[in-house]
C-alpha cells in the first residue's frame, strides 16, 4: 500500500520540528490530521511540557540500537548517532548482536564490545541490575547484548553458557521461521518446542538468561511459557485483539506470560496497524490493552527501532525498499512489510520517543507510578529477578 502524501513528506519536517521544539512542542501542530489518519479522536488536552518525572525514571527500550536498525546497511556510529543515544533519556536498550551461527555471533558481539570500549562516556555494557543503575547515574546508554534467534547455539546447549559469559543476557527462541528449537510465527505447521528446545529453555533458566518469545509461533510461545521455570519475556510485539498480525500475541498468550511474572514490550512497528502508517495513538491503544490483560506490572516497551530518528531522505527510502525487498525474497518478511511504509511510528520518530509515550499515557489519565513501570520499571524488576552477576 502506498503511504499517503503527508506520510512521505512529513518525516523530515516532523523530525526537525521535534528536535528544535523539543518532544512536546505541540504534536498536533507537527502532524496535522493525525486523528483523521489514525481513526481516533485527538487527546482531550494538548501536551505543552515534557512529562516531569522522565529525567528521574529508569527508562528501558528492550529492543533498540544506537545505530540505524532494520536497515540494509549498518553504517558506523557517527557523532549524531551517539548524541541521539545519550540525549534520548533511555537508560538501557536490548541490542541484537546475533548472527546466523556461532562464529558470526561472536564477531558481532566483539564489534559491539569494541564500540562500548571506544565510547566509554556514551555507552555502558549492562549485565546486572547494578550496571543498569550505574548507566542511569552516569548518563550513559546501557547496552544489554541480546539474540533474536537461537541459531548461534547451533546444536550444543553448552553454548548458552559460552554466550552468557560474553554478556548475552536475553535470547529469543526463534525468528520468523523454523529452527532447531521451535517454529517461528510464519511457519504454517505451528510446531512447538523441540526436544532440543526444551533443553535450551532449561539451561537458560539455570544460568539466568532471559527467555524471549517474540517472533515465536503460537505453539512455541505456549510451550516456552509452560516449560520455563522462570518468568519469560516477549520483548517486542503487539496485541492481536487490537490489530491482528502474526508478529503480535493473543490475549491467552499475554495472560499466561503475565501469570508467570513476565513482561511484554510493545513495539513501534507498522504491524500495530497492518496496511497503514502507525501513530502514537495506536501505540497507546496496544499498551492500554496489554495493561487490561496482563496488569500494569507486566507491560513495557520494545520499540524494534534505533535511538536515531529516521531522516526521511531519498537515500533512506531507497535503502528501506531494498531491505524489505530482500527480506521478502528470503522468505523472512512478515505480512504487511511494505517497501512504501517505513519501520517506525510517524509521530514518534524522535530520539525522545519514550518521553512522548510517557506523556501520551499521562494525557490519557494514567498515573505517574504506572507510567514509570511501563517505560522501564517493569523491565528493571524482571532483570532483578532473572539476572545473576
Amino acid at each position: 500500500m502506498q503511504p499517503d502524501s503527508l506520510s512521505r513528506r512529513s518525516f523530515l519536517g516532523a523530525a526537525a520540528a521535534l528536535s528544535v521544539a523539543g518532544p512536546h512542542g505541540s504534536l498536533a501542530a507537527l502532524t496535522p490530521g493525525v486523528a483523521h489518519r489514525s481513526g481516533r479522536a485527538a487527546s482531550t488536552r494538548e501536551s505543552v511540557s515534557p512529562w516531569p518525572p522522565y529525567s528521574e525514571a529508569i527508562v528501558v527500550d528492550f529492543l533498540a540500537s544506537p545505530g540505524y536498525f532494520n536497515y540494509p546497511l549498518n553504517p558506523p556510529l557517527d557523532a549524531d548517532m551517539i548524541r541521539f543515544a545519550v540525549e534520548s533519556g533511555i537508560t538501557a536498550v536490548n541490542l541484537t548482536c546475533s548472527g546466523s551461527d556461532f562464529t558470526s555471533s561472536v564477531q558481532r558481539i566483539a564489534g559491539w564490545l569494541d564500540r562500548i570500549e571506544q565510547y566509554p562516556d556514551a555507552f555502558r555494557q549492562v549485565r546486572t541490575i547494578a550496571d543498569l543503575r550505574d548507566a542511569k547515574s552516569t548518563g550513559r546508554l546501557g547496552i544489554v547484548l541480546g539474540f533474536q534467534d537461537t541459531t548461534p547455539f547451533e546444536r550444543d546447549v553448552s553454548n548458552v553458557d559460552t554466550f552468557l559469559h560474553l554478556g548475552v543476557k536475553v535470547t529469543q527462541l526463534t525468528y520468523n521461521v523454523r529452527n532447531l528449537v521451535g517454529d517461528g510465527c510464519l511457519e504454517p505447521a505451528n510446531g512447538g518446542l523441540t526436544r532440543f528446545g526444551y533443553q535450551v529453555v532449561e539451561r537458560m533458566n539455570e544460568v539466568g538468561m532471559m527467555v524471549d518469545l517474540s517472533h515465536c509461533g503460537q505453539q512455541t510461545t505456549a510451550d516456552g511459557i509452560a516449560a520455563s521455570s522462570r518468568p519469560v519475556a516477549i520483548t517486542h510485539s503487539g496485541c492481536n485483539a487490537v490489530a491482528r498480525h502474526p508478529r503480535s500475541k493473543d490475549d491467552a498468550e499475554l495472560r499466561a506470560m503475565a501469570e508467570g511474572g513476565g513482561v511484554i514490550g510493545i513495539y513501534l512497528m507498522p504491524f500495530l496497524t497492518p496496511g497503514r502508517v502507525s501513530m502514537r495513538a495506536d501505540v497507546l491503544d496496544h499498551i492500554e490493552h496489554a495493561i487490561q490483560v496482563c496488569g500494569e506490572d507486566h507491560v513495557g516497551i520494545g520499540s524494534d527501532l534505533s535511538t536515531t530518528p529516521i531522516d526521511g531522505s531519498d537515500e533512506y527510502w531507497s535503502r528501506h525498499r531494498e531491505f524489505v525487498a530482500g527480506r521478502i525474497e528470503r522468505g523472512v518478511a512478515a505480512p504487511n512489510e511494505d517497501p512504501e511504509i517505513l519501520f517506525t511510528v510517524e509521530d514518534l520518530n524522535s530520539h525522545r520517543r519514550m518521553e512522548l509515550i510517557a506523556d501520551g499515557l499521562s494525557m490519557r489519565g494514567h498515573s505517574d507510578a504506572r507510567i514509570e513501570k511501563v517505560i522501564g520499571g517493569n523491565w528493571a524488576r524482571l532483570f532483578d529477578e532473572l539476572w545473576r552477576a
